[in-house]
């Protein structure tokens, strides 16, 4: 009888088993490859408030606050960050402050969270919770080393309430409320010559309070009250630590209440005696101490002016909302002789560095000298064209940054000139509107891509709600758009003949949808006859409703809607598996993909309860409304990230392909779906994209961590089971396994964390092998990846030299064979 197999010796063979077939479908690069083609940018967003720690026995510093909620510390001198934390969008920050040239207090979420950071190395001491009002602005107020205390008190102000709080640790001294009815708390202060504490508020319209408190217990000591004749409008700034300058009632004058001591002094000026020609509205802004600036819609007015700009950083990047590339120009023909022989030399003595390294004869020199060279062949920037499309010119679109929302430019389509006009330069079309109603009036801005230059602009005379970019192009290659109002009405651009003439033979083609999404409504529509009889407007076009589905508010929100890319390129229509029958892909360029959430799961991750959360997912034609196929995930929530190419290979149909495909005479669906469990919560999804869609796709998942993994899309077929056939094998299904792996390997950020990671972007390069990757949030992180390896290319690694060497020896080998070949042929004869 034989022995029965060691279990252990199993386990191992079934262990290294499971290595291999993993291990074929990771990718990774080595350690000095970092930064060759890829980059990583940091940045901190625009600042709303700052504050500065200039101690003589330590590193000058600024600590910032920002409109992306990050809190960060730069160097005073150069503006690098000394470190920064990104916060929670459920944590919004309020306000900051110093303590103790040691400490940096912030308050978030309201004025209800009070921390503080070690200012050295950004490591949070306490955390203390506060119960404030909702109604009112948050205040904090950083006192100056007490008498009384032997630590600093900080003082935190919301309407009637003030709290004392020690900077040590964090524990709360007293809390105060004011009896007063409608007061606000504007301005908190304590006198270097006694323990006593002054706080000034506001009540009602014209009325000012000045209280005088104990440190030590919080109690009135003393309160007076003072009338402002005329009355104020609600705007007030600090201009100093005793001034506190506040805006009439009329807008036309301020008022300088000065307050110290003893009482409350004030004295009225007319803001046309300080700025001349000042119109409109303006507000008040506190730009440091003695500093106040009024700000208009075409111009900003500083009272008062110190000093000169010794540094700045320029951080619009990190509020991106949209992106889209652009082909860099071609490289001008002629090349001097002086620079043939400069790039010879650099040639021969790149590939003798190589050689030695190869051969691991270089020094610690060389190799850096190796190490240079590789990031000078990369010329990241050049701004010419490559030959294999790897250099591209990245356009970004940011948020205005205004806070009276007086613009909000939300799209932006790259137009690509036709080779008959490569003379001019490609052109990106801005589209915006001036308010924030729905009803505001549209504006078009026209760049020229290379430079930034703004070629031209309009108001529009209409309204825009949606942007629809059509597949068709005018004779000079300006890609047709379509413009659609609150009316309903849709507007063609660019606004010529040639382009009327192009869309009128195609406008019975066309088709589009609305989503709506307060209304929980989807709607189809067709365009008809030109709406320009009655706005006298030739390029405008009345649209008629097809379909609509409204689903039920109390049950479902809608979360998301996609369709097709228009640049996705699909290499074969056809999918022959293992038993070599043949699927055919469901390409449908109308096909919409659309997510809907239960109504307690629509807001963050975690908001709702597993029983209380559900996620449906719709495929709709958009051109008959016909919902092809829906499936319910219960216990799931958002945010969701729609990838349409996975949804074009997860419904797969048979049909015959010599009969004609419409939307009104579909061919049956056969639909394969599996659920996965993947261990991370995730932010954001895209797919790579690659020029001929030929090379295998991997799933690009922006993890909660701020970082991106590549996940081949074989782990995501639909067809993956426990216990796959023989034929399955050989086609490459992977055994169906309880979770998604993350492999370390496959992480494209490799160490990096994308601080508050929102959008992943694809970009395809003209070698099939290669995508480009650019993931944003408020850093920037830039990379190439291979998903099926370079398998089209020699890659940098490649030694040019070894291959040199291989073929001289080989050459010196048939030399030297010959030669021995023939004295032994002459031998042989004269015997």
């Amino acid at each position: 009888m034989a022995a029965p197999p060691r279990r252990p010796l199993l386990a191992l063979f079934a262990g290294l088993l499971a290595v291999a077939c993993f291990a074929t479908l990771a990718s990774a690069i080595y350690e000095d490859q970092v930064g060759l083609a890829d980059w990583h940018q940091k940045y901190i967003g625009k600042v709303k408030h700052a504050v500065y720690h200039s101690q003589k026995g330590g590193r000058r510093r600024v600590v910032a606050l920002t409109e992306e909620n990050v809190i960060a510390s730069l160097d005073l001198r150069s503006g690098d960050i000394f470190w920064r934390h990104v916060i929670d969008k459920n944590d919004p920050l309020d306000q900051l402050g110093l303590s103790l040239g040691k400490y940096v207090l912030t308050l978030s979420s309201g004025g209800s969270i009070l921390r503080a950071w070690n200012l050295p190395d950004g490591q949070m001491i306490w955390e203390t919770n506060l119960q404030t009002s909702t109604l009112s602005k948050p205040q904090l107020h950083v006192l100056p080393n007490s008498k009384v205390a032997k630590d600093n008190l900080v003082l935190i102000s919301a309407g009637r309430w003030i709290y004392a709080v020690s900077s040590i640790d964090g524990a709360i001294s007293w809390g105060k409320e004011f009896s007063l009815d409608g007061l606000e708390i504007k301005q908190v202060l304590q006198s270097p010559e006694n323990d006593i504490v002054y706080a000034v508020g506001i009540v009602g319209s014209s009325k000012l309070a000045f209280y005088h408190l104990s440190a030590k217990t919080g109690e009135i000591v003393k309160d007076f009250e003072e009338t402002l004749p005329g009355g104020l409008c609600g705007e007030t700034v600090f201009g100093s630590e005793n001034l506190l300058v506040a805006l009439d009632k009329t807008k036309s004058g301020l008022f300088l209440i000065n307050f110290k001591g003893e009482g409350i002094s004030y004295k009225k000026i007319h803001v046309s005696d300080l700025v001349q020609d000042l119109s409109g509205t303006f507000r008040l802004l506190s730009l440091s101490n003695g500093i106040i600036a009024m700000e208009t819609s075409s111009s900003v007015s500083l009272l008062k002016l110190k000093g000169e700009v010794v540094w700045s950083r320029e951080d619009g990047l990190a509020s991106i909302v949209d992106v889209t590339t652009s082909e860099l120009p071609v490289e001008k023909d002629g090349v001097s002789v002086a620079d043939v022989e400069h790039n010879l030399f650099e040639w021969l003595k790149g590939h003798l560095l190589k050689l030695k390294g190869t051969l691991m004869l270089a020094n610690t020199d060389e190799v850096a000298a190796i190490q240079a060279l590789r990031l000078k062949s990369s010329e990241k920037n050049k701004m010419t064209r490559d030959h294999n499309g790897f250099r591209k010119l990245l356009i970004v679109l940011t948020k205005a940054g205004k806070g009276d929302c007086s613009a909000y430019w939300r799209w932006a389509h790259y137009l690509v000139p036709h080779h008959s006009v490569m003379r001019e330069n490609p052109s990106v079309l801005v589209v915006g509107k001036s308010g924030a109603e729905s009803s505001s009036p549209g504006v078009f801005s026209v760049l020229d891509s290379y430079s930034g230059e703004e070629l031209n602009s309009m108001r529009l005379d209409h309204s825009v709600v949606q942007i629809i970019q059509l597949t068709l192009k005018d004779s000079s290659e300006q890609r047709l758009h379509l413009i659609v109002d609150s009316n309903s009405h849709a507007h063609l651009y660019p606004k010529s003949p040639d382009a009327l003439n192009v869309f009128h033979n195609e406008m019975t083609n066309l088709y589009f949808y609305s989503v709506d999404v307060h209304r929980n409504v989807i709607r189809g529509y067709s365009l008809e006859k030109s709406c320009g009889l009655n706005l006298g407007d030739e390029y405008c076009f009345s649209t008629k409703e097809l379909w609509s589905i409204i689903f039920p508010s109390d049950a479902e929100r809608i979360a998301i809607s996609e369709t097709r890319k228009m640049n996705e390129v699909v290499h074969t229509q056809a999918k022959i598996i293992g038993d070599h029958d043949v699927m055919y892909k469901y390409l449908s360029k109308n096909l919409v993909f659309v997510a809907t959430v239960s109504p307690k799961a629509a807001g963050e991750i975690g908001s709702a309860l597993p029983e209380e959360a559900s996620l449906m997912a719709y495929l709709i034609d958009a051109v008959n409304g016909r919902i092809l196929h829906r499936v319910t995930h219960h216990g799931a929530q958002g945010p969701v990230h729609a990838d349409n190419k996975d949804v074009m290979k997860l419904i797969l149909g048979k049909h015959n392909l010599s009969a004609p495909i419409t939307s009104y005479s579909r061919p049956e669906v056969v639909v394969k779906s599996q659920s996965y469990f993947f261990t991370h919560s995730v932010k954001a999804m895209a797919v790579t994209q690659t020029a001929k869609g030929i090379t295998s796709k991997q799933l690009l998942i922006g993890t909660v961590g701020d970082q991106v993994l590549a996940l081949d899309k074989r782990f995501l077929d639909p067809r993956r089971s426990v216990n796959p056939t023989q034929q399955e094998k050989e086609e490459g299904i992977i055994p169906l396994t309880d979770s998604l792996p993350i492999i370390p390997q496959s992480f494209v950020t490799h160490s990096h964390q994308v601080e508050a990671l929102r959008g992943i972007v694809s970009i395809p390069a003209k070698l099939e092998s290669t995508t480009l990757v650019f993931t944003y949030g408020v850093d920037l992180f830039y990379t190439q990846l291979a998903p099926s390896r370079t398998y089209d290319s020699l890659t940098d690694e490649f030694s040019y030299a070894l291959l040199l060497i291989t073929i001289a020896v080989l050459v010196g080998a048939i030399i030297v064979t010959w030669i021995w070949s023939e004295k032994k042929e002459l031998r042989d004869k004269w015997r």
